[in-house]
């Protein structure tokens, strides 16, 4: 990043007129700082080269953060998106070449006659529009269910594209194997299934399908030294899991859970099941996780290699301390702060950037 951009950044965030708060936690004192306010529902914020943010809202808009500013027109030429229920503009995620190339993705609630689905758009960012547009994926078939879209994406070394669907509140769509509900997809952008995807040679199975038996993936993200992506999801009530994501895996949902149904009945007897994995962790009562980061940064430095994940139903952040890939303790930030938090990414300046989830919703972050 050019660090008289960086400058540039650091000294508008800090003039942004709303008053920090201050809390405290085991390791590290810090203050959450307003960066942008005024969102409908934010839901995703990915940062470009220069320092500048690109932040979805659930409603539909692309917008941009400039120089520590939130530019008041969106972004043009974004497609039309169903904000019903749970969908609308879900996740942005930069090429990794964008520097180059101006590529991101999109993913987003998608309704035509036979009903709604997650679909993933390719496109350009060039003159503050989107440009070169292409559906590269779109998971059938469609539901009239307005829930458990997913849509959290990530890239991988070769730039395959991960992208997870929920289940879409319809539980045994998550083991069917000709259904792209209920699972993490593997493409190229160009749409097409990935090289190497565990289910290619099963005519049994998508062949995008990277895993199967997810219930509704809220946060995905790269391990910044193995590489390996991490992901959280929902459970029911009870039973929100993390679990690293590999090839050809069946996370159970919802023949194994750890969570009942929201009226109180079973759902499963079994929390075990042969030929389907464990969760890594998992919240009982539920957290509903949204957003997931590692940090690597220098401003907190004993938080170095903790995972932190926002919470929904909690209204918190919870920092998750690891030995490898066993979670070790857990400690909760943020607590009575009272904000439903959507996203977690740390920013180019090494501090954390959180979404709310609101109607006014905001951009913060946290710094020491």
């Amino acid at each position: 990043m050019n660090p008289s951009k960086l400058l540039i950044l650091a000294l508008a965030l800090t003039s942004v007129p709303c008053t920090a708060q201050s809390f405290e936690s085991e390791h590290h004192d810090f203050q959450v700082e307003t960066v942008a306010e005024g969102l409908e529902h934010p839901w995703s914020v990915a940062f470009l080269p220069d320092g500048d943010a690109l932040v979805t809202e659930r409603a539909g808009r692309l917008r941009l953060i400039e120089d520590g500013t939130l530019r008041e027109d969106a972004i043009g030429n974004v497609p039309e998106v169903a904000a019903r229920g749970q969908g609308g503009l879900l996740d942005v995620v930069l090429h990794p070449d964008f520097e180059e190339n101006k590529e991101l993705v999109i993913s987003y609630a998608h309704r035509n006659s036979e009903g709604m689905t997650t679909r993933v758009m390719h496109a350009t960012l060039e003159d503050h529009r989107l440009n070169n547009r292409e559906v590269i994926f779109t998971a059938e078939p469609r539901s009239s269910t307005t829930r458990h879209f997913a849509g959290r994406m990530v890239f991988d070394d070769d730039h395959n594209l991960y992208v997870a669907v929920g289940d879409r509140g319809e539980k045994q769509r998550a083991q069917k194997t000709d259904d792209d509900a209920g699972g993490v997809h593997r493409i190229t952008l160009d749409g097409e299934p990935a090289p190497s995807n565990p289910f290619l040679d099963n005519p049994a199975t998508n062949d995008t399908f990277y895993t199967v038996g997810n219930r509704n993936i809220q946060g995905m993200t790269r391990h910044p030294e193995t590489g390996a992506i991490w992901s959280h999801e929902h459970g029911p009530q009870g039973g929100d899991e993390i679990n690293i994501i590999e090839a050809g895996t069946n996370y159970g949902w919802p023949e194994i859970t750890y969570g009942i149904d929201y009226d109180g009945t079973i759902i499963s007897e079994k929390t075990h099941k042969e030929g389907m994995a464990q969760p890594l962790h998992y919240w009982d009562p539920s957290i509903a996780p949204s957003g997931m980061a590692f940090y690597t940064g220098e401003r907190f430095p004993d938080w170095q290699g903790d995972l932190f994940v926002g919470a929904l139903a909690m209204e918190k952040l919870v920092r998750v301390e690891l030995d490898g890939d066993k979670v070790t303790r857990e400690e909760d930030l943020l607590s009575d702060w009272g904000e439903r938090i959507r996203a977690v990414t740390q920013g180019p300046e090494g501090t954390l950037w959180l979404l709310t989830d609101a109607a006014n919703g905001r951009v913060v972050r946290l710094t020491p």
